[in-house]
C-alpha cells in the first residue's frame, strides 16, 4: 500500500489530503469526509487505519482536512457550509487517482450530515452515512431525545462507581432530577437541518446506506428525527460513536466493503 500526501485548492485555500492506494487497485474508491473539526487521521487514528485497510483490499481511499482544520489553510466553514470543500476533495481524488471511475463517500456525525446536504450536486456515486448529526448550533443539549437521556442514566446506574457517588452525596440531585424529567419527555430534533438533510438525500440518485450505533446518543437523536423503518438503515449494538470497539470496527469495515462493491444505478 502506498500512502501519498498532497495538497489541492478550495476557493483559494490550500487543503491537505492523503491518498492510500495499492498498485493493482480497482476503479471504485472511497472519499472519507471527517466529522467535526477532526483531522483526516481521525480520532485515535481510526480513519488512517481504516484507509490503509481498505486500500489493501483494493479500494483507493482519499482523506482530507477541510478549510481551517489540521494542515489546511483558510477559515473553517463548519459542516453547514463545507460543500465546496467536499467538491474540491472529489476533484482532487479523481485527478490523483484517474483510474477511479466511481466514488463512494463516507462520513460520520456532521460529516454524514454534510454529505446529505451537498452530495446530490457532486460527482459522487454512493453514500455511507454514519450516526448523522441532526442539531444546529447550540440546540444539542435541549434537543437530546428521551431515549438518549435514558440510555445515559442507565449506563451510569450500571456503573458501581456512579452508584457509590449517588449514595455518598457525590451527585448533584437537582441536576439528576432535571435529567430524569428529560428522560420522561419526548423530544425531537429541530426540523430545519433535518428537513434539509432529507431533501438533499432525496435528490441524491445513487445508493445510500445509513449506519447507526444503537447506544450512541448522536445516533439516537437521528432516529428520533428520522423514519426508523427507513430500509437504508443498518444498526450495530455498540455505544461507540467512532466504532472503536472490535465488533463495531469490523462491522463498519464490512459495511464499507459492501457499499464499495455495490453496483450503482444504470442511470449513473
Amino acid at each position: 500500500m502506498t500512502r501519498r500526501h498532497l495538497t489541492f485548492v478550495c476557493e483559494g485555500a490550500a487543503l491537505a489530503g492523503t491518498l492510500d492506494v495499492v498498485q493493482a487497485s480497482g476503479t471504485v474508491g472511497l472519499l472519507l469526509v471527517s466529522g467535526g473539526n477532526e483531522l483526516r487521521s481521525g480520532a485515535w487514528g481510526c480513519q488512517a487505519q481504516l484507509a490503509a485497510r481498505l486500500a489493501d483490499a483494493g479500494f483507493p481511499v482519499f482523506r482530507y482536512d477541510r478549510r481551517g482544520v489540521g494542515d489546511s489553510e483558510g477559515e473553517n466553514p463548519t459542516f453547514r457550509h463545507s460543500g465546496q470543500d467536499i467538491a474540491a476533495a472529489v476533484a482532487a481524488f479523481r485527478a490523483n487517482a484517474p483510474h477511479v471511475r466511481q466514488v463512494v463517500a463516507f462520513g460520520n456525525c456532521d460529516a454524514a450530515a454534510a454529505l446529505m446536504l451537498f452530495a446530490h450536486g457532486l460527482a459522487i456515486d454512493g453514500l455511507v452515512l454514519a450516526n448523522p448529526w441532526t442539531i444546529d448550533g447550540e440546540e444539542a443539549p435541549q434537543a437530546m431525545p428521551a431515549a438518549a437521556i435514558r440510555s445515559r442514566y442507565l449506563a451510569k446506574l450500571a456503573n458501581p462507581r456512579e452508584v457509590w457517588r449517588l449514595l455518598t452525596g457525590g451527585v448533584n440531585l437537582a441536576k439528576l432530577a432535571k435529567g430524569l424529567r428529560g428522560a420522561a419527555t419526548t423530544k425531537t430534533a429541530p426540523a430545519g437541518l433535518v428537513a434539509e438533510m432529507r431533501a438533499g438525500l432525496t435528490a441524491f440518485n445513487g445508493p445510500a446506506t445509513i449506519l447507526l450505533a444503537n447506544g450512541d446518543r448522536t445516533a439516537q437523536m437521528f432516529e428520533a428525527a428520522w423514519d426508523r423503518s427507513d430500509p437504508r438503515i443498518q444498526r450495530v449494538d455498540s455505544a461507540s460513536h467512532s466504532f472503536s470497539d472490535d465488533k463495531a470496527r469490523e462491522w463498519l469495515f464490512a459495511r464499507l466493503i459492501d457499499a464499495l462493491k455495490q453496483e450503482p444505478p444504470a442511470s449513473l
